[in-house]
């Protein structure tokens, strides 16, 4: 693995925003009606009830933004490896001499910047509006964002995986995977409101992990380590699973012929 040659991809992607400097407004523009929907939702109900509820109300607004921050890095991976299907790039990609593994981490460290700059605009944002400091959560923030970034380059890598197999049509499956997830990964309510059937399911996915985890940490203001535990050996299990599905597909896109039939389509 060479650092050059990653950096290289980086800059390349980086450059297409550069020359395009409307792209952000796909960055910036989801994530603030998100939040303003979410944000007055969560003033509305405190309002309603006279502050009767429990304080950790406002945790919708930094469910919202950590849930954004695993959509971003998924985003991250699978928008670039589509890019380069839009450009009729792929196939000059893999006939230089780059590694798919330096390929799948220069596309997550792209998409790093793309989550720093939406993470920011959010947490300004949400401090303006609403006086919700997001970093109030203190270090238990750097593993709990961790974990969401680490489970969204999973969720990336399996995108990536799809569509190199099954093309064109497979694209929606860049934005469909990780709200499949969304209903059991407790984002906005408590594991304990599911049926026992989908509580099953939620506690195989990692992120649920982290948002119960979350909302203890703003309930108790303790460090959950048992959760985090458990968020970090699910997603070392499924990012091995998703790199050995990745390299699977590759090989039978490769030997096929796919690669320059999707990179040249």
């Amino acid at each position: 693995m060479t650092l050059q040659r990653i950096w290289v991809i980086v800059l390349r992607y980086a450059f297409v925003y550069r020359r395009s400097p409307i792209r952000l407004i796909e960055v910036l523009f989801w994530p603030t009606m998100s939040l303003l929907v979410w944000g007055f939702m969560t003033t509305f109900i405190q309002r309603s009830t006279e502050g009767s509820l429990p304080g950790f109300i406002t945790f919708l607004i930094g469910a919202m933004i950590c849930w954004d921050i695993l959509f971003r890095a998924q985003q991250g991976v699978s928008l670039s490896f589509l890019e380069d299907i839009w450009a009729r790039n792929l196939l000059n990609i893999f006939c230089a001499p780059v590694r798919l593994s330096e390929y799948v981490l220069a596309t997550f460290l792209f998409g790093l910047l793309r989550v720093g700059l939406t993470l920011a605009f959010l947490c300004v944002l949400a401090w303006l509006l609403y006086h919700f400091n997001f970093f109030a959560l203190g270090i238990a923030l750097l593993p709990f964002i961790a974990n969401l970034l680490m489970l969204g380059l999973t969720i990336g890598i399996i995108t990536i995986a799809i569509v190199l197999r099954y093309g064109h049509g497979a694209e929606p499956f860049a934005w469909a995977l990780p709200f499949l997830l969304q209903p059991f990964s407790a984002v906005f309510y408590p594991v304990s409101v599911l049926p026992a059937a989908a509580q099953t399911v939620a506690w195989a996915i990692p992120c649920t992990y982290v948002f119960e985890g979350m909302r203890e940490v703003i309930g108790s203001g303790t460090i959950p380590w048992g959760n985090l535990a458990w968020a970090v050996g699910l997603n070392i299990i499924y990012l091995i699973a998703a790199m050995g599905l990745l390299l699977h597909m590759f090989n039978v896109a490769r030997d096929r012929g796919l690669l320059g039939k999707w990179g040249m389509q």
